[in-house]
C-alpha cells in the first residue's frame, strides 16, 4: 500500500497522519490523538480524497490514542460526505479507550467497525 505523510500537529508530533490506496480503499491511518487541536489534520486529507472521487474509506485506528468529541465529529462528517457520494467509512483496529468513545456515544452502530485492517479492506 502506498502511503502519504500529510502532516503533524505541534506539541512533539500529537497528530500523525498517512494516507494510501488499497484497491478501491483510500486508507487513512491517523497516530497520536484526535482531538480540537489536531482534528483538520484528519478532515483535510478525507475532505480532499472524497472531493477527489473516493468513496470507500478506511480509517486505520490501531496507532489511535486519544479521540475526542471533535475528532468523533471529522469521523461523523466523513461518513456523511462518504455516504453522499454513495459510499462509506469503515473503521478498524480501534483501541479500546478510543471504541469507548464510539460506544458510550452509539456513533460505533453508524460505522461499520472491523478488529483488523485486513477485515475492513477485504469487506
Amino acid at each position: 500500500m502506498d502511503h502519504e505523510a500529510v502532516g503533524t500537529a505541534g506539541l512533539g508530533r500529537r497528530l500523525h497522519v498517512e494516507v494510501g490506496q488499497h484497491g478501491s480503499s483510500t486508507v487513512f491511518t491517523p497516530a497520536g490523538e484526535l482531538d480540537h487541536h489536531t482534528a483538520d489534520l484528519l478532515a483535510e486529507p478525507i475532505t480532499k480524497a472524497v472531493e477527489e472521487g473516493a468513496t470507500r474509506l478506511v480509517v486505520d485506528c490501531s496507532g489511535l490514542e486519544f479521540c475526542d468529541s471533535t475528532g468523533l465529529n471529522v469521523l461523523l462528517g466523513a461518513r456523511l460526505q462518504a455516504e453522499a457520494r454513495g459510499g462509506a467509512v469503515h473503521l478498524a483496529a480501534m483501541r479500546p479507550t478510543v471504541a469507548r468513545v464510539f460506544e458510550i456515544t452509539g456513533a460505533d452502530s453508524v460505522f461499520s467497525v472491523h478488529e483488523t485492517l485486513d477485515q475492513a479492506l477485504q469487506e
